[in-house]
């Protein structure tokens, strides 16, 4: 007969973690490309793609950008992930201009057609609807799946595959583990580590250099 707790001798079994689907080169380019950007929905999808891709956000956190979310100046865009975690991601110069066109011209557009007037004070939402409202994390998921198959890209590809996509590409190009995870907002770099299982190239790489005999 056992007095203390037994139980808390055993170890708890690890569940086997799948890993994450990323995009390829092509598929980002095909998709990047759908939108048709001659009319104020399609500069609105163009913007959400490239910011999806430049920013490695949430879906959820993309639906709750606002316009006042980008610093043009630090060309950088504030995000706000789970737990009211605040972080700051860098962006690409495409992503801003594609972004700061849809402002300008779609947007607008759009809350005309809607016969609907910004606030004097804001926040104003980033991605609206045709209605003029901020869109939802599930209207975006329904519109990515919708581009993502005029791309060409399978159907069980999810939003989440870019910032798998965005993770991998820093990774493959150089960016350290540390980074990576600031950029996401992981909590814990266990999290982060997922994505050198993607990237065997990458690890090849640094063998190579850093090890006494790895020429």
């Amino acid at each position: 007969i056992v007095e203390g707790d037994a139980v808390s001798a055993i170890a708890s079994p690890k569940l086997p973690r799948d890993l994450p689907g990323v995009l390829t080169t092509q598929q980002v380019e095909a998709l990047l490309k759908t939108p048709d950007t001659s009319t104020p929905a399609g500069l609105r999808d163009a913007a959400m793609l490239e910011l999806l891709y430049a920013s490695g956000a949430r879906i959820s956190e993309l639906a709750a950008l606002n316009v006042e979310s980008i610093s043009w100046s630090e060309r950088t865009l504030r995000l706000w992930g789970k737990g009211s975690k605040e972080r700051i991601v860098p962006l690409y110069c495409r992503a801003l201009d594609v972004t700061r066109l849809y402002i300008e011209e779609g947007r607008p557009e759009l809350l005309a057609r809607a016969k609907r007037r910004d606030l004097a004070t804001g926040p104003h939402p980033l991605l609206i609807s045709a209605r003029g409202n901020r869109m939802s994390a599930a209207m975006l998921r329904r519109r990515f799946h919708t581009l993502a198959t005029l791309a060409g890209i399978p159907a069980d590809i999810a939003p989440h595959a870019m910032r798998h996509t965005f993770a991998t590409d820093l990774l493959e190009g150089g960016a350290d583990l540390r980074s990576v995870q600031e950029l996401l907002g992981h909590a814990s770099l266990s999290t982060t580590q997922i994505y050198t299982h993607l990237t065997p190239d990458r690890l090849k790489r640094a063998v190579a250099q850093a090890h006494p005999r790895g020429e």
